[in-house]
């Protein structure tokens, strides 16, 4: 069992442990990842209130027009519209090759660009809002086997919660963590993990979902 001293937000820390779980190489669901490729999920900051979901849309496609070009594959994207952010979820050999992608589609730029593993994916049932969740655990501070294990205890309770645990994305190297949890409420997700492993989100995003 590792023990982590995570930081959290709002002045607040905890000791959190996690038990590990062996995670298969084929475990990937988020999309169809080449071998030879990596996850990536890329961030834009845009204008707060002024970011629309067809707008965002537009801009996948023309992506998605040139992607090969790159060898780039974007999978799927989060809209908040009120907060004007984007997160674009893609497999590539590199980070680079998503930057040039971008620029010739639509000139629109990351703020940053996270190197992902991902778990196994459910299925978006519907009828309740969609939710992203940020977890910035530092870097150095956490594994993809230690965010499987919490992820189990997540799905353990969340029913109870009347939540719905998508998939999640980590990235070791900066210790961030994202969820994508269905639920009517951001309560629902922040009490699920509260009483799975009482690790915390820093933001919680209401996205709508584009592939």
């Amino acid at each position: 069992m590792k023990v982590f001293l995570v930081l959290l937000t709002f002045a607040t820390s905890a000791v959190l442990p996690f038990h590990s779980f062996a995670q298969t190489a084929d475990g990937n669901t988020s999309g169809h990842k080449a071998a030879s490729k990596n996850l990536y999920i890329d961030v834009h900051q845009l204008e707060p209130g002024k970011v629309k979901y067809e707008d965002v849309a537009k801009a996948h496609a023309k992506d998605l027009a040139v992607e090969k070009k790159y060898g780039v594959d974007f999978l799927k994207y989060w809209v908040d519209e009120q907060k004007g952010l984007v997160y674009c979820l893609s497999s590539s050999s590199d980070s680079g090759s998503i930057k040039k992608t971008h620029a010739e589609a639509h000139g629109l730029l990351p703020t940053h660009i996270y190197a992902v593993t991902d778990g196994m994916e459910a299925a978006i049932k519907g009828g309740k809002n969609l939710y992203l969740d940020i977890h910035e655990l530092g870097a150095g501070n956490v594994s993809a086997k230690d965010v499987e294990a919490a992820h189990k205890k997540d799905l353990a309770v969340q029913k109870k919660h009347d939540a719905n645990f998508i998939n999640y994305w980590v990235d070791e190297k900066a210790g961030v963590v994202m969820c994508l949890v269905e639920a009517s409420n951001p309560a629902a997700l922040t009490e699920t993990h509260k009483e799975a492993h009482g690790l915390l989100p820093v933001t919680v995003l209401k996205v709508k979902q584009g592939e």
